[in-house]
């Protein structure tokens, strides 16, 4: 893992929990932060390319814009993976996918209009990849935590 400068803590502590709203996000963090707007972006784009930083953007509750979620989890043989994950990545309505050392080993959530979309796009999902134990994991109760690493 790449060594994080004291400015790069300064941002990535900044972005976590005070993330400008604003036609300029980059000049109005960076007058806070007292370097460049040139500077800042170039140091953001740096720590993207070191996995530091993976995704900048909002995150909003799909049951308060009307839509539903659910957490899925596959098991997923070796030799198709690969071919899951492309075809899992390309739904527009997933937000994450991760690989997880277990008989379950690819997790994924899924975000859509209606329960019955997320239902077809499940079952698209397993005919195109011919992975059989797909299961469909949505939520009884919602809880809302913040996780902010502190640098």
């Amino acid at each position: 893992m790449p060594d994080i400068d004291s400015i790069n803590k300064k941002i990535l502590n900044h972005i976590q929990l005070k993330f400008p709203i604003d036609a300029r996000p980059y000049r109005v963090l960076a007058q806070t932060l007292k370097l460049s707007e040139d500077e800042l972006l170039k140091r953001i784009q740096q720590m993207k390319k070191d996995m530091l930083i993976r995704r900048i953007g909002g995150n909003f509750s799909p049951d308060k814009l009307g839509y539903h979620s659910t957490l899925c989890a596959a098991k997923v043989p070796d030799d198709k993976i690969e071919h899951f994950t492309q075809t899992v990545n390309a739904y527009s309505g997933v937000t994450h996918n991760y690989m997880r050392d277990h008989t379950f080993n690819i997790w994924f959530t899924f975000i859509a209009e209606s329960v019955q979309t997320i239902e077809k796009n499940l079952d698209q999902i397993q005919k195109k990849t011919g992975v059989d134990t797909l299961l469909n994991l949505p939520a009884t109760r919602v809880f809302k935590i913040s996780a902010n690493f502190k640098l």
